[in-house]
């Protein structure tokens, strides 16, 4: 893999594997006991070098917003001031908000330094405490100007980011978001569960812990009634399976990577759409578990956590798998999550700064493609790609 910068290949050394390789297994380990996450995040600052490290969430107008988890390098005081009277001021959130998911953004990436460094946000809030750059990356959407974020800040003593910095962060953003999504679902049932069998059992969404063969080693009861309705999910001789032939193969592979190791899993093998014997459009979402050392998991000796759910309105989108589900172009998909919160075609022509013809040129081809005729039939259909999380 190449760096940020262009200088060529960087390969760890064995006593960074190692170090690298237990990294991860804290990392899992903070998703069941979230106590873990300020020794997990400040090994995360260590490997990738920086200052200070933390899971926390942003919106573009900065008016709300928090942290969720941090390594403690970050003053209390700092972090409410930040939260509740510079953030609308940090020039940079839209570039960090918008940037893929797990992709890792540094201010340089979103603008000029110079810029950066004669802004308000600088000079009051980062200069004091010796930041000079961030490296952050988003792990979760919550709408289309809302994200978690995994960051890690420069002090002035580490200069700014840098190619060995933006690769290791690409080793680890991909197990922090499984972890953080992991444990936020387990969390989902924690209030009234005395046992990892009661938390999953308290989700909507079937959740399955699979093998690499795709056996099924657990289901909650979600999981289980769906398994016997047989219309989106089946076990096939005790094997996971979908009847949508589309989606059936996808399944199977995403399984089976996940089985062969954490590094065989890319990002957008983790979300699949399908359609049940009814018609109805459901999701998949297959959360490697490979290297977690997790009691009340780890005695499932499961690969992946499979989590499917069926179409439910008022649920956080995912612009991700609704793209690949339906092969919308970038264009499609911006129009396609305009026009859903837009008030017609003007309004979303307005809002991307294109003319309407353009707008009503993608539009048809996101309805042929999706099988729709009004902009209501897309909000439905987007609410149907909701997040494994919803419940």
């Amino acid at each position: 893999m190449e760096s940020g910068y262009g200088g060529g290949v960087i390969r760890p050394k064995d006593e960074d594997g190692d170090t690298l390789s237990a990294l991860i297994g804290t990392i899992y380990d903070a998703a069941l006991d979230p106590a873990q996450w300020r020794v997990a995040l400040g090994g995360a600052r260590d490997y990738v070098g920086g200052h200070s490290a933390a899971i926390y969430e942003k919106t573009l107008t900065g008016i709300s917003g928090g942290v969720f988890f941090d390594d403690g390098m970050v003053s209390d005081e700092a972090k409410l001031s930040y939260f509740t009277h510079y953030a609308p001021l940090d020039p940079a959130t839209a570039g960090h908000l918008f940037a893929e998911l797990e992709q890792p953004i540094s201010t340089a990436d979103i603008l000029d330094f110079d810029e950066f460094r004669q802004s308000r946000f600088y000079r009051e809030w980062a200069m004091p405490q010796g930041i000079v750059d961030l490296l952050s990356a988003p792990i979760d959407r919550r709408g289309g100007a809302s994200a978690v974020l995994f960051g890690v800040f420069r002090h002035e003593r580490h200069g700014v980011v840098d190619g060995r910095m933006r690769e290791r962060m690409r080793q680890i953003v991909p197990h922090i978001r499984r972890a953080v999504l992991i444990g936020a679902v387990i969390e989902a049932g924690q209030a009234k569960a005395t046992s990892l069998g009661d938390a999953l059992d308290g989700l909507s969404a079937g959740l399955f812990l699979v093998d690499a063969t795709g056996r099924v080693l657990h289901a909650n009861q979600a999981g289980l009634q769906m398994i016997e309705s047989g219309d989106a999910v089946v076990a096939r001789h005790g094997r996971l399976a979908t009847p949508d032939s589309a989606a059936a193969e996808t399944l199977k592979d995403a399984v089976a990577l996940s089985g062969a190791g954490d590094s065989a899993v890319g990002g957008k093998g983790v979300s699949i759409g399908i359609e049940s014997r009814e018609g109805e459009r459901f999701a998949a979402h297959v959360l490697p578990l490979a290297g977690a050392r997790r009691d009340g998991v780890t005695r499932y000796a499961a690969a992946a956590a499979v989590f499917v759910h069926r179409a439910q309105l008022h649920a956080p989108a995912a612009p991700e798998l609704v793209a690949r589900t339906f092969g919308l172009t970038l264009s499609e998909l911006r129009v396609f999550m305009t026009i859903v919160q837009a008030d017609g075609v003007a309004e979303t022509a307005e809002a991307l700064g294109i003319a309407e013809a353009t707008v009503k040129s993608h539009l048809q081809r996101v309805f042929s493609k999706t099988g729709t005729s009004r902009q209501a039939d897309l909000v439905k259909l987007l609410a149907g790609f909701a997040g494994p999380l919803a419940r």
